[in-house]
């Protein structure tokens, strides 16, 4: 009898003891589950945080398809009448602009744009095989230079005359970084002058400037619509697809961007 009891009484200490190893476990496993619970929304929040910097580096969208239009007419130079400055610099279609509509911030000093710079070099190495010894005599400047060189225009042929082919301080497309004066070496006597455009030189390079993203910007009876006379030897760079519509269109700029 006494073997039996304490048989029993081994059996439901066994029993007790396997009870609350059962209850320690469960009891574990909720504490884990319930620690994994708490962590999970820390984790969505930091994502969240991190998605939130992520948009807020992105590059605001400055490619209205629909421009504003000027509220005030330009005067007779093509100038908008106390027109001050603006504080960025205009991008329609991803395109960086420039005129006498779309200035650039006084502070806008990018200086040379190197991918329009090895676009150029890859120019006039095409231009040296086919004999014309190109050269890019004029490329960016900055705004203080362009104020230097305009008022020396101004002083030698008035204002009037000189809008006509030099702009204004922030008006300048050679502030942008991405537009060069072009003319042959040993040819000096026709640079800056229409008659470049004229010559074998000036004639390849007006045909082919597309191939390499450049187009001419102020090209032959467009004054009305670029605001400045025709300029052989300036060419800007908008990249390959956008000059060659462009050259396809026979079109400016302007025109392209849906400004005139």
């Amino acid at each position: 009898m006494k073997n039996n009891r304490l048989l029993l009484i081994v059996g439901a200490l066994i029993s007790i003891a396997l009870i609350v190893s059962i209850f320690v476990v469960y009891n574990y496993k909720n504490n884990q589950v319930n620690n994994a619970s708490d962590e999970q929304p820390k984790t969505t929040e930091t994502n969240k945080s991190t998605e939130k910097d992520s948009s807020a580096i992105e590059k605001p969208d400055t490619t209205p398809e629909t421009p504003a239009k000027p509220e005030q007419q330009p005067d007779e130079n093509g100038y908008l009448p106390n027109q001050t400055l603006p504080t960025e610099p205009t991008y329609i279609k991803d395109i960086l602009l420039a005129n006498k509509i779309y200035p650039l911030p006084s502070t806008f000093a990018p200086e040379e744009n190197p991918e329009a710079r090895q676009a150029l070099n890859q120019m006039l190495t095409a231009a040296k095989q086919q004999g014309f010894d190109l050269v890019a005599f004029s490329g960016y400047r900055s705004f203080e230079y362009q104020t230097t060189l305009y008022n020396n225009y101004v002083k030698r042929d008035g204002q009037a005359a000189a809008d006509r082919y030099s702009a204004r301080p922030g008006y300048s497309e050679h502030q942008t970084g991405l537009a060069f004066d072009i003319g042959e070496r040993g040819k000096e006597d026709v640079w800056l002058t229409e008659e470049f455009g004229e010559t074998p030189a000036g004639q390849w390079l007006f045909a082919h400037a597309q191939e390499y993203g450049f187009i001419l910007r102020f090209p032959q009876n467009k004054e009305a619509i670029t605001g400045y006379m025709y300029e052989s030897w300036h060419y800007r760079y908008v990249g390959k697809d956008i000059a060659n519509e462009i050259a396809k269109q026979s079109i400016t700029l302007e025109e392209y961007l849906g400004v005139k």
